[in-house]
């Protein structure tokens, strides 16, 4: 974030883009990350001010003698505003002709990385800021910053779809042109490194609004899109509607009063984290493995109506069954058509199970964030879905080293780091490798102490 000010001629309200009638599939999640000071609340401020998307009286609290500082568009806390920085996530909403869009302001600090890994859990497009009079802009071997490294690998690991670089501040140096193609090039020689895949690297001047909403033809030697156009472009996240079903109950809702005994008389609520549900559909309790019919889906306005993964549901089944909150319902996998009874079974034919398998051992990526670094033995609590379990660390495979992009062997893991841990759960939950599933594949680590959210975890496939 940057406190630089400018004088900026307010827009009338009635200028305002209308956002009611834009359609709510074509919204864009979108976060701006990187290090300290790289001007990305400047950046945000400016995109809402061109965008003519803030009115005459939100100008009154971020003006003074004439000169607005754009960062206090997005900085509302009292310290942020005292300290010029930015704490905590501030989300701010702006539409144009063509698109809606959500913007999350992520700190750039290291002590609140936390922060930018919940805002980049849910984004569809990420900006990674880079400032370049902080660069040997000079130097064709210049080094990044290690928090433009750690954001723009933890946006990758978070499965961001898009990720944009953005150089900022180039109209505060001599050669614009030169600077620009010298942070480019070693921006693209660290995404190649690390299996990034890089949208567009865009030179901006957020202070200027040079490349923001309006192209610059010819400015620091870039005659590309403006960093507005390019995320037009963009594609929203898809919902996991191709996978089996899986919701995790967040609500349990009782109507004893009815008197139909053709089904049970609770709705259970949540957001389905993936596949579809509907009337008639097979359904697997976990972790109680029973399994039920669904009677009835209803929507978030209480309608019935079939259900995709994003969406909020409530779903009857047919006939009562023991469902808490922190309990999946998951699809009911049939067993397989060549599947044998064992000797002991008396014959019994094999039971169907859930689609989506409980597990006790799991290989993860874990991004920590905690003071108090991640060390075997210790025990956490994790939180998957709304359902909190017990995870004791059993040792760490190893720590990669943002400069180098070396795994690195390790015997903890301290603040801010990322690395790969072998976890044990207390209770089998369904738990999916995150590059399958962003819902199932995540939990978090939370200090049984402290109740400090200790680290974000990232599921692995065993073979990785």
């Amino acid at each position: 974030m940057t406190t630089d000010t400018l004088d900026v001629t307010p827009q009338p309200a009635a200028h305002a883009q209308d956002t009611t009638s834009q359609p709510h599939a074509s919204a864009l999640r979108f976060i701006t990350c990187g290090s300290v000071d790289d001007g990305k609340s400047t950046l945000i401020g400016r995109l809402l001010v061109d965008t003519r998307a803030v009115l005459q009286d939100q100008f009154a609290g971020i003006t003074k003698s004439g000169e607005t500082d754009l960062a206090l568009l997005t900085d509302g806390l009292s310290a942020e505003r005292e300290q010029g920085i930015t704490i905590d996530v501030a989300y701010r909403y702006f539409s144009t002709d063509q698109r809606k869009f959500i913007i999350g302001d992520a700190p750039g600090h290291e002590q609140y990385t936390r922060n930018m890994v919940t805002a980049a859990s849910s984004a569809d497009a990420a900006i990674v800021l880079v400032d370049a009079t902080k660069l040997d802009w000079q130097d064709p071997q210049l080094t990044l910053l290690p928090q433009t490294r750690r954001h723009a690998l933890l946006v990758n690991l978070l499965r961001v779809p898009s990720l944009l670089f953005a150089v900022n501040k180039l109209d505060a140096v001599a050669d614009p042109a030169l600077a620009f193609a010298h942070i480019r090039n070693q921006l693209a020689a660290f995404a190649h490194a690390a299996g990034i895949t890089v949208r567009a690297t865009v030179p901006v001047s957020a202070l200027k609004g040079f490349n923001v909403v309006e192209a610059a033809p010819g400015w620091a030697g870039y005659d590309g899109p403006s960093l507005l156009q390019v995320l037009h472009t963009l594609p929203s996240t898809p919902a996991d509607t191709e996978l089996p079903f899986a919701l995790p109950v967040q609500w349990v809702e009782k109507f004893s009063a009815s008197s139909d005994t053709s089904q049970g008389r609770r709705v259970f609520w949540g957001r389905v984290a993936a596949g579809r549900i509907a009337a008639g559909d097979s359904v697997t309790l976990l972790p109680s493995q029973q399994t039920a019919t669904v009677a009835r889906v209803l929507d978030h306005v209480r309608q019935p109506a079939d259900v995709g993964a994003g969406s909020s549901a409530g779903i009857v089944l047919d006939r009562e069954v023991d469902v808490s909150r922190g309990d999946w319902i998951v699809a009911t996998q049939p067993a397989p058509d060549n599947a044998v009874a064992d000797e002991d079974d008396f014959g019994t034919e094999p039971s169907p199970s859930g689609a989506w398998a409980g597990q006790r051992e799991l290989h993860a990526t874990v991004a920590w964030m905690d003071d108090e670094p991640l060390v075997p033995g210790r025990v956490y609590l994790a939180q998957h879905g709304h359902r909190w379990i017990k995870a004791k660390v059993r040792r760490v495979l190893h720590r990669l080293n943002i400069h180098t992009l070396a795994q690195e062997a390790a015997e903890q893991l301290e603040a801010n780091a990322i690395g790969t841990v072998e976890l044990l759960l207390q209770e089998p939950t369904p738990a999916a490798a995150f590059d399958r599933s962003r819902v199932l594949g995540s939990m978090i680590l939370v200090d049984t102490a402290s109740h400090k959210t200790a680290g974000a975890v990232l599921v692995r496939p065993w073979n990785c």
